[in-house]
């Protein structure tokens, strides 16, 4: 019964982390400029998180089957009120997800508006195939 307790308890602090980690990437994608870096990062730590997580999860199921006993946990009271929690986390985090997910396609939408802006004014190439400037006359040595 401890293992369990234990995984269940291991997993609401991974929860808190990636509530720590979802607010700082909504924060990212709501500034007028996104540190690209800093969301690589963000998202890097999302995915370890997330990783831990799923890791977590089996290492309770099979606790659950060893005890005999699968969520909801009814009849066990201290993991029953671990595991509703745990759902009560997940929900919020879900919300948090689809919000941050709505963000980032405004922040793609936005970049590619840019973009199409942009595009038309592009000049001319500056080098040519051949590595030489394009209507520049060369300059030659003189030996």
């Amino acid at each position: 019964m401890n293992d369990l307790l234990t995984t269940l308890d291991k997993m609401q602090d991974v929860l808190a982390s990636l509530t720590i980690v979802m607010d700082e990437e909504q924060q990212q994608l709501s500034a007028a400029q996104v540190n690209g870096s800093l969301l690589q990062r963000i998202t890097e730590d999302k995915t370890a998180l997330l990783a831990t997580l799923n890791y977590l999860d089996e290492m309770r199921r099979k606790a659950g089957q060893t005890l005999g006993v699968q969520a909801p946990y009814r009849g066990h009271s201290d993991i029953a009120r671990r595991w509703a929690s745990i759902q009560q986390h997940t929900q919020r985090l879900s919300m948090a997800n689809k919000h941050n997910g709505l963000l980032l396609q405004h922040q793609i939408s936005f970049t590619q508006d840019a973009l199409a802006v942009l595009k038309p004014h592009q000049t001319q190439a500056f080098y040519g195939p051949d590595g030489r400037g394009l209507g520049q006359a060369t300059l030659s040595r003189k030996a």
